[in-house]
């Protein structure tokens, strides 16, 4: 099949094809899990012990690979799309190899994201691992011997940055101890890994489900609790004595280019700590004059911290459970649908679920997130509310949550990349650059105004509210990582300028704590994508076509921002 595809194509475009199919294949095999989200089942009894130094080497070694490979073919030989492909494939592998440079993989364990977190998930029979026939139950306990060895390894890379003074905040570790604690059980019935057994397909037969039983039971009791009982251990004994008091990722030996490089990689951009500081500052102040504009459009007096304590205090503002919260959030699933055609002519064919956070990690979650569908179609995206603070979701949060987690955000864009015909594989299920993928859900929440989604003012302030997070961000993450800030100072600038509940905005800072750089993507990309419509709006005047102009922006998935630029000039030149 893929040989009728290639004829008419030149050679050079059939080398790329080859490459970047080759490395999907080689990538995936050094990534089990992935594999799992996309749906692609190959894997599913095995997990990467990818914080291992062979491992390591390993994931290093493909990217310095194929990026050789890529550099040895002539990109003015190639096809427009094999162009963007090669650079795409070139982008990433750079990347990886700059990420190298810095080790990770010794700092394992932290509150946001780690394999300890995702084991569960995958485990639970709520996830993308799936639990419908016997190799399917069987492929898991796979899973949950590779776990036993990747806890070895993390108390290893652990003991070894504690030797090289590379250790976590003290903060961030007390966080993750109650998460691991969480399936540290006695009964192993009772643990969260043994859910798919008590939900075992009713046509197996009696001897397999009895097997199944036991061996669960087993592996949870000696397997599944002692690898969480030694992290949990290991780290109230040893690494917390031994964590650190400092917050910066440049509090680290080398640690001023791991946050360079943390930015370079986020952003797609070469900005600086100190223009997205400056950028977030400016971007906090107009957003803040656009909510006094609805606070006196309400006719609610006093200050702006004022206005948020207000809406903090309105009961009117809040849902009395967890159940109404979700069918709020399904039946505006309904009213958006029907409003996007408006803006798009091109949807995606995967449907997507709302479903609260699970409640051992509800805790630390954020207040909502988004898990792709299966590339085949077996499992649906999954829009995940965290129900765990009724008042960290607000009323006037649901619009733009949605907007920005499902439709036209998260879930539309995510779900059109993988059902793009004829983009290669990895670029379908692989790339996700965050300057893209969240600047365009952020871009997303913008269109509720369009949409008519915020003519309720209260609606328009949730919005503003989501953006000012997203502003503060920049500001917060370079206070925290190059400007000196501390935790508490970064806690109260966003109480000062947001109406955020204090458990969001403790997490959404311990967040950035543990992974620096990552939330700048968010605003960056959106400014850009602004741009890039501002720009084709004011050049092609009435023959702009605000339709084509998404569909141009999603139709090659994500792109590293200079590349997408490029892409956008080049059809807005085509369309003079």
């Amino acid at each position: 099949m893929l040989c009728l595809a290639w004829v008419g194509t030149s050679y050079a475009d059939k080398q790329v094809a080859r490459l970047v199919d080759d490395y999907y294949e080689e990538y995936l095999a050094l990534n089990p899990v992935a594999a799992t989200y996309i749906g692609d089942a190959r894997y599913n009894d095995r997990l990467a012990i990818d914080i291992a130094p062979n491992q390591v080497a390993a994931i290093t070694n493909l990217h310095r690979k194929y990026l050789l490979a890529a550099e040895r073919i002539d990109a003015a030989a190639l096809s427009s799309a094999e162009q963007l492909t090669l650079a795409v494939l070139k982008y990433e592998c750079i990347m990886a190899v700059e990420a190298a440079q810095f080790p990770q993989w010794l700092l394992p364990i932290d509150q946001w994201s780690n394999l300890a977190l995702t084991l569960p998930e995958l485990g639970s029979g709520e996830s993308a691992q799936p639990f419908v026939n016997e190799r399917d139950y069987d492929n898991f306990l796979g899973r949950i011997r590779d776990f036993d060895r990747w806890s070895r390894q993390a108390v290893e890379n652990m003991r070894t940055g504690m030797r090289q003074g590379i250790v976590q905040p003290r903060v961030l570790m007390l966080k993750s101890l109650p998460q691991l604690q969480a399936q540290i059980v006695a009964d192993p019935t009772a643990s969260l890994f043994y859910q798919p057994i008590k939900k075992l397909p009713p046509s197996l037969p009696a001897k397999t489900r009895e097997r199944l039983q036991r061996e669960y039971a087993q592996a949870i009791r000696t397997q599944v609790v002692p690898a969480y009982k030694r992290l949990y251990d290991f780290i109230r004994d040893e690494y917390l004595p031994q964590a650190r008091d400092s917050v910066a990722r440049t509090a680290l030996p080398n640690g001023n280019e791991w946050y360079r490089q943390a930015i370079r990689r986020t952003t797609t951009t070469t900005l600086t700590a100190d223009e997205i500081h400056a950028l977030g500052l400016k971007e906090v102040a107009r957003i803040r004059g656009e909510m006094q504009s609805v606070q006196a459009r309400l006719s609610i007096a006093g200050t702006l911290p004022q206005f948020f304590k207000y809406l903090e205090n309105d009961p009117k503002q809040y849902f009395a459970s967890a159940d109404e919260l979700l069918a709020a959030h399904r039946a505006l699933k309904n009213k958006i649908d029907a409003k996007l055609p408006a803006l798009f002519d091109r949807f995606p064919q995967a449907d997507y679920q709302i479903r609260p956070v699970e409640a051992f990690r509800e805790r630390s979650a954020a207040g909502a997130s988004y898990q792709q569908p299966s590339a085949e179609g077996s499992r649906p995206g999954i829009f995940y509310i965290n129900t765990y603070n009724l008042k960290a979701q607000p009323k006037f949060a649901i619009t733009t949550l949605s907007l920005h987690e499902a439709s036209p955000g998260h879930h539309f864009q995510i779900s059109m990349q993988q059902e793009i015909e004829g983009l290669p594989r990895f670029r379908r299920f692989l790339v996700g650059y965050t300057a893209y993928v969240e600047g365009w859900a952020l871009y997303a929440e913008s269109l509720g105004r369009e949409l008519g989604l915020f003519d309720d003012p209260y609606q328009y302030f949730g919005h503003l509210n989501d953006e000012m997070l997203r502003a503060m961000r920049l500001v917060v993450d370079t206070g925290l990582h190059a400007k000196g800030w501390t935790r508490e100072r970064a806690i109260a600038y966003m109480l000062e300028n947001s109406a955020m509940a204090e458990s969001d905005v403790e997490a959404e800072v311990e967040r950035y704590i543990a992974d620096p750089g990552q939330a700048l993507g968010y605003k960056v990309g959106q400014l850009r994508i602004r741009e890039l419509r501002r720009s084709a709006a004011e050049a092609l005047g009435e023959r702009f076509d605000i339709k084509e102009f998404h569909a141009q922006v999603l139709r090659d998935g994500p792109l590293p921002l200079d590349l997408l630029t490029a892409k956008i000039e080049r059809w807005i030149a085509g369309q003079k």
